[in-house]
């Protein structure tokens, strides 16, 4: 059946798209819930006269995109894991890790949107991750992961060289 889209349908298209689709899911889910109306002529010339209020829709997205897009690459994700002494993590990072992240810091991403390369990290490093944004729009956003050794190693030094200036500045403060 030929329907025309009243608005946005995850996984079927944008509005004012014209899909061919199974009857069952047009009567059964898009009319009753107002996502489509059957294509026929009236109905195609009512979507031709809201072409360019649809159109001014799309590239408000795609404005949306190219602003995100900056964002995303200037943001880089820094994940701490523990892992073992050559490298490699106890756990895994997944898009869903990254989705958590990324939530946290204020962007809101979908998960399916996010393509980690070979679908997990399991290792300590540097990656490039590709996030999907709208129509043919991709960033890269840069995840780092680090050992949770290695951070409480560098804590500790940083204890011990914060502990060895201390009694230095007690020094000067009981001669002044």
């Amino acid at each position: 059946m030929k329907v025309i889209l009243n608005q946005d349908v995850k996984y079927l298209g944008e509005e004012g798209d014209v899909k061919v689709v199974a009857n069952g899911y047009a009567r059964n889910y898009l009319f009753p819930r107002g996502f489509a109306v059957p294509y026929n002529d009236m109905t195609a010339a009512h979507f031709e006269a809201r072409k360019e209020e649809i159109e001014a829709r799309k590239e408000e997205k795609r404005k949306a995109a190219a602003s995100l897009k900056e964002k995303l690459e200037a943001f880089t994700v820094e994940l701490t894991m523990p892992a073992g002494p050559n490298g490699k993590l106890y756990g895994a990072v997944t898009n869903q890790t990254i989705v958590d992240v990324l939530l946290k810091n204020g962007f809101e991403i979908e998960r399916k949107k996010i393509e980690v390369p070979g679908m997990t990290i399991k290792s300590v490093g540097k990656y490039h991750v590709t996030v999907h944004l709208y129509e043919a729009a991709h960033a890269e956003l840069n995840v780092i992961v680090t050992s949770q050794e290695e951070i409480e190693k560098k804590s500790k030094e940083d204890a011990k060289t914060s502990k060895k200036e201390t009694p230095v500045a007690d020094e000067t403060a009981k001669e002044n």
